[in-house]
């Protein structure tokens, strides 16, 4: 239940069931508050003490007037059911991407719907940046605003693991809703989600990784829309699943003599094998930043090119991986691309004292002819600030997480997402 403070005056109508109220017209803030509205309840009893009389029902969007307990029909709330809980048609979702148009909040401010700032609550930015991401990948978004196409799945007795995608589905709405109070939104109903479905290792209150919280969330709501690790698909893997071979060759003990390395590679436990796999994300290595600089070094961060990382995907390029026992050579064949490709950038590396950042400015191709909504512009979003930028500094930054769109044939404009 939602108390709308509306004050003064009481009701002379006689009828309890009346369609309109004489309180609307003093509604000026919407809190939440508990539910139920019988003579003994939180409500009832607010709204004798404090003259607060119109409430709403978040679960069936009906408004009532408190104490005299009848119905409020008007129009005039529209607006405020349509703000919780708003609906898109299919020709507004397909016309999403083909008009920019400001929309005016009702306290006054101007935001473009899709590019909204995100409430920090304690310590969530890391979530917040991956929710708007993903809200601004078109197959996904559009999918997400469309209730009819998830409502009806089944899950199992008990499963709460669905409440991902309602919750998702609802924060999709809002940062694409176009008749927003403000020029942001909360996601705290969808991070509640994320901390009770992920039995609390990601959290509000708690730092946590990005990459980490990006490759539990599409696992889990692929999971929670009823897909499979091998077989049933879902919109999830549909827009970002991709394939690769993966040839894997055991080594010897560097410490062995050269002979027995020698003779141990014939035996078939060192042959190069080979499996077939799928990913969500690519994950990229940056070169080893210099642990010393001298003075004329200082001020000189390391920059590398994009498709020079890449090259770990190219099917040639051997990489050594050490586990507690064994050492191996591995070399990825990328087989498959999905229609958007995920890259994270490994800039962080952990040991037992501290986690130690990687500055690297990785290069990459920027074209300002397209982004969201044909608006020729790129947006910096931190929490509830949202800015232009400047297509040749997005490069400077030191990027942790990259969404790229693959350019079909038809299309002559590299897109980024």
């Amino acid at each position: 239940m939602i108390f709308l403070s509306a004050k003064n005056g009481r009701v002379d109508s006689e009828d309890r069931r009346s369609r309109h109220c004489p309180y609307l017209d003093t509604i000026n803030s919407l809190s939440p508050f508990p539910t139920g509205r019988g003579l003994k309840s939180h409500a009832y009893i607010h709204s004798v003490q404090f003259s607060h009389h119109v409430f709403l029902n978040l679960h069936t969007l009906k408004f009532y007037c408190l104490p005299d307990n009848y119905e409020i029909i008007d129009s005039s709330l529209e607006d405020i059911t349509y703000v919780l809980k708003p609906t898109f048609t299919k020709q507004q979702i397909a016309n999403l991407d083909k008009q920019a148009k400001l929309s005016r909040a009702y306290d006054g401010t101007t935001y473009l719907p899709g590019i909204v700032g995100l409430n920090n609550i304690k310590a969530n930015d890391y979530a917040n940046a991956v929710l708007q991401a993903l809200s601004n990948v078109p197959p996904l978004r559009n999918y997400f605003l469309e209730e009819d196409n998830y409502k009806n799945i089944k899950r199992p007795p008990g499963d709460i693991m669905f409440l991902l995608v309602q919750r998702f589905g609802e924060l999709m709405r809002k940062l694409w809703n176009p008749r927003n109070f403000k020029a942001h939104v909360s996601p705290h109903e969808m991070l509640q989600a994320v901390v009770l479905c992920s039995k609390k290792t990601f959290q509000i209150t708690k730092q946590g990784d990005g990459v980490d919280f990006l490759s539990w969330f599409l696992n889990a709501l692929h999971s929670a829309l009823g897909g499979t690790k091998k077989k049933k698909k879902t919109i999830v893997t549909d827009v970002f699943q991709g394939s690769m071979r993966i040839f894997t060759k055991k080594l010897p003990h560097p410490d062995l003599p050269a002979e027995e390395k020698e003779q141990l590679l014939h035996n078939d436990e060192y042959q190069e094998t080979m499996v077939e796999s799928t990913f969500m994300y690519l994950t990229l290595d940056l070169p080893t930043a210099p642990l010393y600089k001298d003075e004329k070094e200082q001020l000189i961060i390391p920059q590398v090119p994009l498709f020079n990382i890449l090259a770990k995907f190219n099917g040639i390029t051997e990489k050594e991986y050490k586990t507690y026992k064994e050492n191996f050579l591995k070399r990825f064949q990328l087989t498959k691309l999905p229609p958007y490709l995920i890259f994270c950038i490994k800039r962080f590396t952990k040991n037992n004292f501290f986690v130690e950042k990687n500055p690297t400015i990785v290069n990459f191709p920027i074209t300002s002819s397209y982004f969201l909504q044909g608006t020729g512009k790129w947006y910096e979003l931190q929490d509830l600030q949202v800015t232009d930028i400047l297509p040749q500094m997005i490069t400077l930054s030191e990027a942790y997480i990259q969404i790229w769109k693959r350019r079909d044939n038809d299309e002559t404009n590299q897109q980024g997402a």
